[in-house]
C-alpha cells in the first residue's frame, strides 16, 4: 500500500525551510524565544516590535514545515515496518 504525501506538505512549504547545514530547529526555536523576551521587554519601538513579530512567525512557519516533513517521513518508516511484518 502505497501513502499519498500529506497534502499540507507542498513544494512551497518545504521550500519554505532553508536548505543546507546552516538551519537548524532548535536554533530556530532559540531565535523566536529570544525575539518574544525583546518583544516583552517593551523597549523596542513600534514599527520594530512588528518587524520581529513577522520573523518570529516565520520562524515559527520553518519549524512547522520541518516538523511536518519529519512527521511524513515517520509514518512512511512505520508504514513499512508495518508492511514487513505481513510477510
Amino acid at each position: 500500500m502505497e501513502t499519498q504525501p500529506d497534502s499540507n506538505l507542498t513544494d512551497s512549504n518545504l521550500s519554505k525551510i532553508p536548505s543546507g547545514e546552516t538551519w537548524n530547529y532548535e536554533a530556530t526555536v532559540a531565535k523566536v524565544e529570544t525575539i518574544i523576551r525583546q518583544i516583552e521587554t517593551g523597549e523596542l519601538e513600534l514599527a520594530e516590535v512588528f518587524d520581529q513579530f513577522a520573523n518570529a512567525v516565520e520562524y515559527l512557519h520553518q519549524c512547522e514545515d520541518f516538523l511536518a516533513q519529519r512527521q511524513q517521513q515517520m509514518d512512511l518508516l512505520i508504514e513499512t515496518l508495518t508492511n514487513d511484518s505481513d510477510f
